[in-house]
């Protein structure tokens, strides 16, 4: 049977609100022992690489979203070229 380690992380500070949010994250042994690491390597406490993590989280996966409707964009906009030339010689043979 898997052991969970509970952490109660104190997520963020809401200024307007002037509430403090807390949640709850179970790790295993392996987890555990990595955020462990990390928090001794970086010198953070563990709720500060938990924050970090979320925040880099979240960033990249704007970031990746943000890159694919680029991509998308970029996409559509070839293929508007591609119609528009041929749009351009179907009228320019004189049809």
């Amino acid at each position: 049977m898997t052991k969970f380690r509970i952490y109660d992380i104190l997520l963020y500070y809401n200024i307007t609100k002037g509430i403090l949010v807390i949640a709850t994250v179970r790790l295993d042994e392996h987890m555990e022992k990595t955020l462990e690491s990390l928090s001794s390597r970086l010198h953070k406490k563990k709720s500060d690489v938990i924050r970090e993590a979320i925040a880099f989280y979240a960033l990249n996966i704007d970031k990746s979203k943000n890159s694919r409707i680029l991509s998308a964009v970029e996409k559509t906009k070839e293929a508007d070229r591609r119609i528009n030339a041929e749009m351009e010689g179907t009228l320019s043979d004189g049809i």
